[in-house]
């Protein structure tokens, strides 16, 4: 038995060598990366939630937009009201889409990394 404490002492100069895995654990990450089943299920759960947005806000675009050659089609003298529902009233509602739209795609790839990191 040592006397000094000293000799006792170990320094580690590197990373350690194997790293013990905890049983059942695995790391999404790895799955795509490998292109496994697994993987390819994650990342087409991804696309599918950015097309179902992307689909939302065309149907919501097609509904704002697509009754609007009918109305104008009723109302033939209108001129300034065709321009000012095309250049007022439109725009405020495409804004609002186009910033829905970009939240939810923001938040789609959110969910996918904090899934993938495992957070």
């Amino acid at each position: 038995m040592p006397q000094d404490p000293a000799e006792r002492r170990v320094t580690v100069t590197g990373p350690p060598r194997r790293t013990l895995r905890a049983s059942g654990y695995y790391r999404p990450r790895t799955e795509i990366d490998e292109q496994t089943t697994l993987g390819h299920t994650y990342v087409r759960s991804l696309m599918r939630s950015q097309l179902r947005a992307g689909f939302t806000a065309l149907a919501v675009l097609g509904l704002l937009v697509g009754p609007l050659p009918l109305l104008f089609a009723v109302m033939p003298d209108a001129r300034r009201l065709e321009w000012a529902v095309l250049g007022f009233g439109l725009y405020a509602p495409l804004v609002l889409l186009a910033r829905w739209y970009v939240r939810r795609a923001e938040r789609n790839e959110r969910d996918f990394v904090r899934l993938v990191e495992d957070r």
